[in-house]
C-alpha cells in the first residue's frame, strides 16, 4: 500500500513549483502556497511553540502586510492547512475503498494512512491534534475536529462492510461498531500525541502492524 497510497512528505510542498534563480517574483498564487508550506514546516518544532504572523514573515523573507495580501487573517492560513489536510486524506481514504473490498482491509489501509501521514507530515500533526490552533480562533477547533468525526465515519463504514461479509465480524451488532470504530480512532489520536510529545521522536507506524492485527481481530 505505501507506493501507492501513502502521500508524500509534504503535497503542500510538492505543489510548489520552483522559483529557482531566472524568477525573482513568484508567479500568482506561488506565495500563498509558500506561506502555507512555511507555516507546516515551523509548525514541526518539537518544542510546540505557537506561530506567530511576524516569524512567519521574516522566515519567508517579506512583510506582515505582505502575508495579509494573500491572507485576510492568520485563521485564515490554518485554514489554508486544514484544507489541504482534508482533500489529501479523504482522496486516500477514496483510493483505499476502490482498491480494497474487504471491509477489514478498507479500515487496516485507513488506519496505516493516517498513520504514515502524521509521520510525514509533523506540522499538520500538531494542526490534526488540535495543539496548533490553541489560542487561535475557535472555529478551527470546531473545523478540524469535523474532519476527524468524518475519518470515525469512514472507519465506521469499513467495519459495517465487514459485517456483512461473513466471518465472525458478521454477529457483532451496530452498536458495538460504533464502539469500535471509535475506539480505532482513539489509537490513531493516541499514536498522534505521543509522536508529537516526544519531539517527533516516537513514529506512529512503529509496530502498528501488529497492533493493528490485534486491533482488528474478532
Amino acid at each position: 500500500m505505501r507506493d501507492s497510497l501513502d502521500p508524500t512528505a509534504s503535497e503542500v510542498e510538492a505543489s510548489i513549483p520552483d522559483e529557482g534563480k531566472t524568477r525573482k517574483r513568484p508567479r500568482p498564487g506561488e506565495r500563498r502556497l509558500q506561506i502555507l508550506q512555511v507555516l507546516a514546516e515551523m509548525l514541526q518544532n518539537p518544542k510546540g511553540e505557537r506561530v506567530t504572523t511576524a516569524a512567519l514573515a521574516a522566515k519567508i523573507q517579506v512583510s506582515e502586510a505582505a502575508l495579509y495580501r494573500h491572507f485576510a487573517s492568520k485563521a485564515q492560513m490554518f485554514e489554508g492547512l486544514i484544507s489541504f489536510i482534508e482533500q489529501t486524506v479523504f482522496s486516500l481514504i477514496n483510493q483505499i475503498n476502490q482498491k480494497e473490498e474487504s471491509g477489514l482491509a478498507q479500515a487496516r489501509g485507513i488506519l496505516q494512512m493516517l498513520l504514515f501521514f502524521a509521520e510525514k507530515n509533523p506540522g499538520m500533526t500538531r494542526v490534526l491534534l488540535g495543539d496548533a490552533l490553541f489560542q487561535e480562533d475557535d472555529r478551527l477547533q470546531e473545523r478540524i475536529t469535523q474532519v476527524l468525526d468524518r475519518v470515525e465515519a469512514s472507519l465506521k463504514q469499513a467495519l459495517r462492510i465487514a459485517q456483512t461479509q461473513g466471518g465472525t465480524w458478521a454477529s457483532i451488532g451496530q452498536d458495538e461498531v460504533s464502539i469500535r470504530a471509535a475506539m480505532l480512532m482513539s489509537y490513531v489520536l493516541g499514536r498522534w500525541h505521543r509522536f508529537a510529545r516526544s519531539g517527533f521522536k516516537k513514529l506512529p507506524t512503529e509496530a502498528s502492524d501488529i497492533s493493528l492485527r490485534i486491533l482488528l481481530s474478532e
